[in-house]
């Protein structure tokens, strides 16, 4: 089945008792058994499984094309019970020039008092990140595409094969993409991560992440350690993040449209320094975006030639774009990185520009966006 029919029906029959087309909420933490260790379907208590989890786990591997998906908390929660389950003290990890100021965060303040140390490259410099895998034997190559909030394109075919000459791991965030744009799994990486909080749930109303693994080897293992820590999404967060997930197709063709029209007119305007886009034919990672991606997204992030005061003066000036963090919404929001989102990678290697702006590009009809944009920019 196609993207969209899957995104509909997969892990989502009608309820066999009643006939319901939309999978219920099974808003219950345990399960009679037939007898001591008879369970129905496998079902005993719902942090190890609940069948409203177990319907969006189904159809997030669908959509990904993987063995078996895992749905947490959030996408954080998701993040670290993957690199728990697959790190240990001693292990090294690279990661992005510009990782997302979470996924930093968990690297530079949790996990290395744990033991498990980091390195950040410039992903896109392919000859920089196989000198470094070589050199280190990483026990994960971690990469975003694009990034946030810089919009970097990073060729995950050619990442993987570098990861896998190393004897590394290639998980991708892929967030910003969703797996309707792009489906890493397919291009050679082993393992996707989520915040199902933004794309695929798709209406700031619930907050969630995923993992989905390429092959059975290490989904076991995540299994355990997810039930052993009980990050798990809850029933009726799971229900929500399906519902969303059901027009994921519709709602990302919106987003693209509405983006590239912002981006275009950004890339004309006198106070805009530069503009962010890989939909642009001038940004650095077009061809590559074209090669991996069905369309190029709805983030669009832009410097501005005034600087810091100005890029905070505009985020506030916004009338539809909503002052706000998280993405992927059907809102649009405009957020300031160095000060929210990315805070906590001032004063590091991968601290952002003072004057970069990012845009979530939502629904709304373009030329409100683009008046809105306008006006503030002045």
């Amino acid at each position: 089945m196609n993207f969209e029919t899957l995104a509909i029906h997969a892990g989502q029959d009608p309820d066999p008792l009643t006939g319901a087309v939309v999978p219920p909420i099974y808003q219950t933490s345990t399960y009679k058994q037939d007898g001591v260790g008879g369970t129905r379907g496998g079902y005993e208590y719902s942090r190890t499984a609940n069948p409203t989890r177990t319907a969006l786990e189904t159809c997030l591997a669908a959509l990904e094309n993987g063995a078996r998906a895992f749905a947490f908390a959030s996408g954080m929660a998701a993040e670290d019970c993957l690199l728990r389950t697959l790190c240990r003290p001693g292990d090294l990890v690279l990661i992005p020039s510009d990782a997302y100021g979470g996924t930093f965060r968990l690297f530079d303040k949790v996990l290395s008092g744990w033991g498990v140390s980091h390195a950040s490259v410039r992903q896109t410099d392919l000859e920089a990140v196989a000198r470094t895998a070589a050199e280190q034997r990483p026990r994960l190559i971690w990469t975003e595409t694009p990034t946030n909030p810089l919009l970097a394109i990073v060729d995950i075919r050619a990442l993987a094969g570098i990861a896998h000459e190393s004897g590394a791991l290639l998980v991708v965030d892929n967030t910003f993409a969703s797996p309707y744009l792009q489906q890493p799994l397919d291009l050679g990486a082993d393992i996707v991560v989520h915040s199902t909080t933004k794309y695929l749930g798709g209406h700031s109303d619930v907050v969630g992440g995923a993992v989905v693994v390429r092959d059975a080897e290490h989904a076991e293992d995540i299994a355990f350690t997810q039930n052993a820590t009980g990050a798990i999404a809850g029933p009726f967060d799971a229900w929500l993040t399906l519902r969303g997930i059901k027009t994921l197709a519709a709602r990302m063709d919106r987003h693209c449209a509405n983006a590239a029209r912002v981006a275009r007119m950004l890339a004309d305007h006198p106070a805009v320094e530069s503009v962010l886009y890989p939909g642009l034919p001038g940004h650095g990672g077009h061809e590559v975006a074209k090669s991996q991606m069905r369309d190029f997204g709805g983030m669009v992030s832009f410097r501005l030639r005034a600087g810091e005061q100005q890029a905070v003066d505009v985020c506030a000036r916004t009338r539809l774009f909503t002052l706000g963090e998280s993405l992927g919404g059907v809102e649009s929001l405009i957020e300031h990185p160095a000060r929210m989102t990315h805070a906590s990678v001032a004063g590091s290697p991968l601290e952002v520009p003072s004057d970069l702006v990012r845009l979530s590009v939502g629904l709304e009809d373009a030329d409100d966006l683009l008046a809105d944009l306008s006006q503030a920019i002045g």
